[in-house]
């Protein structure tokens, strides 16, 4: 039974509650003092005899309660460090000022491939077999920066701190997986979930296209994505990580056209300590390696350097590298999605693109339709980015004229989903107007704009001129005369002529 005695505190109180259990010949195997109580676990005090004890300890001048309860503080402490210890998936040592470990969790154990048990009393020179390392760790009092280090065959990034109160009495040496890491990155890059329903669209090019993407989701190869600019390839290559068997691992993007060779190259393939001048002190891992069993995305490959080509070839052929002035072969298990805006098959005509790393490449295809394609999804994207661009700018939520709807439906849309979004922002920021008109879009060559403003258009006849210019009109009246009918009478024309220019210019109602 386990007792919580209150006191007030005085000189020898806790020695006459311990002589009142030693008069009943009661065993006393744990104590904690933490005034005003004393917590005593008497293993052999049994619920019959409480009753009379408690009487002779309440006797004790300045004690106040006699109180039973199920745990010392002490125990429930040690209990919860241990369990939060064993939960911890990172490899954590607590060691003494001279380098030996006094503590270690259930996942260094596990790595170093011991028991618990037997990694006590190791020194951390024994168990890298780097004496070095554990004379810097000692030496620095444990405030060394990151490294990397090998702990039976497998890299880890070694993260030392001295112990928070106690800077002299050792410290903590925690081990960072590289694919933990890249577990820790893609959370942080992809806080919101990345599935088919982020893909906004009902026309028929985006049915078709999530529909291909779900099929060749599932299947483990390499994938090519294909499409203008803006089209949003990112967020379909991440749908089709998040609906694959290796969602739950790491999703790393590398942008082949931001990062010259060198760092493109380091960041991919990572580099070893000392590789060039300002490189991290024990090197560092690259997305291959940090993405382990889940999904590198090669953004722009169709910028990637002949040299990375080659580099990349080799990794696509066996899943092995080498990291930039690195001797030691790795070897990760990581699906490659890779997607451009450029004519891959032309530059491998022109060679300048490899053409066995195309056919690498492109084992499995996606094309993404551009948006002047899927002219029925325009107004829900517009619609979906006004209400983004008034929660990110903390404005009330505006709508669009049926004016400037038209103008959204026939604008070329050269730079696609990207350029609708940042066009919705830029008005909603700019106006505080209830409505956004035409004007507020500053859409540049927008057609409805050229006819309304008698400005001259790129057209090559007097019939395209004609022709531009009916469309510009019937998409800009359209909408405030909503039916074939209505238009016919404002017009002053016959209802079968305007049905027909509407089907031709694929004219739609706006709702």
């Amino acid at each position: 039974m386990r007792l919580d005695i209150l006191f007030l505190d005085r000189v020898g109180i806790a020695q006459e509650i311990l002589f009142v259990l030693a008069e009943r010949r009661l065993n006393v195997v744990a104590v904690e003092v933490d005034p005003p109580h004393i917590y005593i676990d008497a293993p052999e005090l049994v619920a019959q005899q409480l009753s009379t004890l408690r009487t002779a300890l309440s006797s004790i001048s300045n004690v106040q309660s006699v109180l039973t309860v199920d745990m010392l503080p002490g125990m429930r402490r040690h209990l919860y460090l241990d369990a939060l210890l064993a939960a911890m998936a990172d490899p954590v040592l607590a060691v003494d000022a001279s380098g030996t470990i006094v503590v270690a969790n259930a996942a260094a154990a596990g790595v170093a491939d011991v028991s618990e048990a037997t990694l006590g009393g190791v020194t951390l020179g024994a168990l890298f077999g780097d004496p070095a390392l554990h004379a810097e760790l000692v030496e620095s009092g444990f405030c060394a920066p990151l490294r990397e280090v090998m702990l039976h065959g497998e890299p880890f990034l070694l993260d030392a701190k001295p112990l928070a109160g106690a800077p002299t009495a050792g410290g903590l040496v925690t081990l960072h997986a590289p694919s933990r890491m890249g577990q820790r990155l893609h959370a942080l890059q992809h806080f919101e979930e990345g599935s088919f329903a982020t893909i906004l669209g009902e026309s028929a090019p985006i049915r078709a296209l999530k529909a291909r993407a779900a099929r060749v989701a599932v299947v483990d190869a390499p994938l090519l994505i294909l499409g203008e600019t803006g089209t949003g390839k990112e967020l379909v290559a991440l749908a089709c990580h998040t609906a694959s068997p290796r969602a739950q691992q790491p999703f790393l993007a590398l942008n082949c056209a931001a990062l010259p060779e060198n760092l493109a190259e380091s960041e991919l393939f990572g580099y070893a300590p000392g590789a060039f001048t300002g490189a991290q002190r024990g090197g560092k891992p690259g997305l291959l390696e940090l993405a382990n069993h889940g999904t590198v995305f090669l953004d722009e490959i169709g910028e990637m350097s002949p040299y990375l080509q080659a580099k990349l070839l080799r990794f696509l052929n066996d899943g092995s590298f080498r990291r930039v002035g690195g001797e030691r072969e790795l070897k990760v298990d990581v699906r490659i999605i890779s997607a451009t805006h450029r004519n891959l098959e032309q530059m491998v005509a022109e060679h300048s693109f490899r053409e066995d790393l195309f056919y690498r490449l492109n084992v499995l295809s996606l094309l993404v339709p551009p948006l002047r394609e899927r002219s029925d999804d325009i107004l829900l994207l517009a619609h979906f980015f006004l209400e983004r661009a008034a929660a990110q700018t903390q404005r009330p939520l505006c709508r669009l004229t049926a004016a400037a709807n038209a103008a959204l439906l026939s604008s070329p849309w050269p730079g696609n989903v990207r350029q609708l979004q940042n066009i919705i922002f830029r008005a909603v920021t700019m106006s505080d107007q209830a409505f956004l008109d035409v004007a507020d879009l500053e859409l540049a060559g927008s057609s409805v704009g050229s006819a309304e403003d008698g400005t001259e258009g790129d057209v090559g006849s007097w019939e395209q001129a004609i022709e531009q210019y009916e469309k510009a009109l019937l998409q800009r009246l359209y909408p405030l005369h909503p039916s074939s009918r209505k238009l016919a009478a404002h017009l002053k024309i016959s209802h079968t002529m305007i049905a027909n220019k509407l089907r031709r210019y694929g004219i739609r109602k706006i709702v």
